[in-house]
């Protein structure tokens, strides 16, 4: 198998010019025939850190349903739609929600969501964000199910979170708990995706220092929030996917550094990575062999 992580910098609000920006960095994509699943960021074209329920009202979308249009849908999954269709493969990517519930009189409900699309353009899944970082609290509701893991059409089965979901409750949830990642291993996922906007600590001038470097703490938390899969019994490996945004909005500098990795009887490899501030799609075959490993000894226990 073959999976891709499509990381840019949107801007915040610019939802034609964010789409034109990751059409443009697909049609330069090297390596990408034959890719089965492309995932992009959390609430990929939208931009992430609106400031309240007002600002981000404007950019909420509608819940797709599969009976639906083309037509009904929100401007992101119809992007999702039509070039899954094209490069025919799976496509899951990020967007705000906003949800009318069939009761009457019921008000509507918003999520920070992602859409997932099969590559003949029918909705698979629409996974609502279950752990909420404070930006979302703002203007968003918990997803009603407990992450999601299970089949995805031709993919078979996966796990799949967004962004906070991987960290502990509100930040107050015991950090032995690992809710997401118990959440896959009780499921039996071979492979587990999660679309993010994830913060670095570095500031917005640090972080064009060595720019094609990868940030090397946010690698080792996402690694350590995995880590009690080391214990998974077998021979099969598990593959974690994290596809993450890059660039600034505002006070809020995104980590970028999109990574694969593969946790194998009791050892931890990292098939391939991107840049803090590296605008591209990275494509990765599930079989290749690792860029290097991670031992025990070079991830921090909690």
């Amino acid at each position: 198998m073959k999976v891709a992580c499509l990381q840019f910098a949107p801007k915040l609000g610019r939802v034609d010019d964010n789409i034109d920006r990751a059409n443009g960095l697909i049609q330069r994509a090297a390596n990408f025939n034959h890719v089965d699943w492309l995932i992009l960021p959390e609430m990929a074209f939208s931009g992430y850190n609106f400031p309240s329920l007002e600002a981000i009202t404007p950019f909420l979308e509608p819940t797709p349903h599969p009976s639906q249009h083309l037509e009904a849908y929100g401007i992101t999954t119809r992007w999702a739609v039509t070039t899954a269709q094209f490069l025919k493969c799976t496509i899951t990517v990020g967007y705000p929600e906003l949800h009318t519930p069939s009761t009457p009189n019921t008000p509507p409900i918003r999520y920070n969501s992602t859409v997932t699309v099969s590559p003949t353009g029918v909705i698979l899944s629409n996974y609502r964000k279950t752990h909420l970082y404070y930006t979302d609290e703002t203007w968003a509701s918990e997803g009603p199910t407990r992450f999601f893991a299970g089949p995805l059409g031709t993919l078979g089965p996966v796990a799949h979170g967004i962004c906070m979901d991987i960290n502990p409750y509100k930040f107050l949830a015991p950090w032995k708990d690992y809710e997401f990642c118990a959440h896959a291993m009780a499921a039996q996922s071979p492979l587990i995706t999660v679309s993010m906007a994830w913060l670095t600590r570095l500031e917005a001038e640090e972080i064009t220092e060595l720019p094609l470097q990868p940030d090397r703490e946010t690698l080792t938390y996402w690694l350590e929030r995995f880590w009690p899969l080391k214990e998974r019994a077998g021979e099969e490996p598990v593959i974690i996917v994290c596809a993450n945004r890059c660039g600034v909005e505002g006070a809020a500098v995104y980590a970028g550094t999109s990574a694969v990795f593969r946790i194998q009887r009791g050892r931890a490899f990292i098939l391939d990575m991107l840049g803090k501030c590296e605008e591209r799609v990275l494509v990765v075959d599930l079989n290749q062999p690792a860029t290097f490993e991670l031992t025990p000894s070079t991830v921090a226990t909690q």
